[in-house]
């Protein structure tokens, strides 16, 4: 048994799709079928990816003494002299 659906897609897939349909002689609901079919076939798709965790630092004490995040330019300059330091 068949059932009717509406679904709503962007204008540009569905013109996509259209054109495929009729360039494999397909209807437009051939190649929906197909694409579905293939999407819930794929067992590569139904395993659910393990969650990769970025490490997190153990650091305590803050900020390094004179350091004042609203004062960005002292900040930035701070870090530029680092930058030359290593440099030399």
């Amino acid at each position: 048994m068949t059932e009717r659906t509406t679904v709503r897609l962007p204008d540009d897939l569905i013109k996509r799709a259209k054109r495929k349909a009729a360039a494999d002689g397909l209807s437009l609901t051939a190649l929906i079928e197909e694409g579905l079919r293939r999407v819930l076939n794929d067992p590569g798709r139904s395993e659910r990816k393990k969650r990769i965790h970025p490490p997190v630092s153990s650091a305590k004490g803050g900020l390094m003494r004179g350091i004042d995040l609203n004062d960005t330019a002292a900040f930035q300059e701070s870090d530029d002299l680092e930058t030359v330091a290593r440099l030399r």
